[in-house]
């Protein structure tokens, strides 16, 4: 993995990390993070795996704190959209995105839910935030 990939994963990882540790406090709550990957779960999974290994880092542990609800799109854009909806549904706490179209699908689907969007090389142009320094929203 090239070093501006790492640095990707570890500030997703590090965003991640925050509405957890605001919310420790409550007992038994499974916290379900939604990730949607336009790409295969092969050239992805690198990913989910930083983001397990920078949360069990603080402490968490998947199954016990956390559970992923994965999407691959598998290169098949069109399904993008319908993953974010999906996941808007099924009430996740986080969304995770992995590229411009799944950030921009993340942004149309929900107000509310917390996105961390990776792999999307000009968020203001594309309209995905703002500014950098004041994004906005909730992405």
């Amino acid at each position: 993995m090239n070093n501006r990939r790492k640095l990707l994963v570890a500030l997703g990882a590090g965003a991640l990390a925050a509405p957890f540790g605001s919310l420790a406090q409550q007992q038994g709550k499974v916290w379900r993070i939604g990730f949607i990957s336009s790409t295969s779960h092969r050239s992805g999974q690198g990913d989910v795996d930083a983001i397990v290994r920078g949360l069990r880092k603080l402490g968490y542990a998947e199954g016990r704190d956390f559970a992923f609800e994965l999407r691959w799109a598998d290169g098949n854009m069109k399904l993008v959209a319908g993953f974010a909806a999906e996941l808007v549904r099924l009430k996740v706490d986080l969304i995770v995105v992995r590229s411009t179209i799944a950030a921009l699908a993340a942004k149309s689907a929900t107000q509310s839910i917390p996105v961390v969007f990776t792999m999307v090389s000009d968020p203001v142009s594309t309209g995905i935030v703002n500014t950098l320094a004041r994004p906005g929203g909730n992405l």
